[in-house]
């Protein structure tokens, strides 16, 4: 919980010191734009495949140590990853909202 806190609350300071109004200049910023669109988008998208890979890993050797119960680990497992990947598609959604 103190990583999730802490986390949180860094990525508020990041976020406040990026909403500075600053003086648009003549070249792009790489945090402006379609750069930070995709950024974002990669990020989001290595998450998740990072926390599907655990909760796969997790599902098989939780069927593994009790066969009986794969169904309803099974069950689990895909509502979790649908979850999990909804999170990237509102990452897209953000990126597009973003360009």
């Amino acid at each position: 919980m103190k990583k999730f806190l802490t986390t949180a609350f860094l990525f508020c300071v990041a976020v406040a010191a990026f909403a500075q109004g600053a003086e648009p200049s003549a070249t792009a910023s790489f945090f402006a734009g379609k750069y930070l669109a995709h950024l974002s988008l990669a990020i989001g998208a290595a998450g998740c495949g990072l926390g599907q890979g655990k909760a796969v890993a997790a599902a098989c050797e939780g069927i593994a140590r009790n066969p009986q119960a794969a169904g309803n680990i099974r069950t689990t497992m895909i509502i979790g990853l649908a979850l999990i990947e909804a999170l990237v598609i509102y990452v897209l959604v953000a990126a597009f909202a973003v360009k």
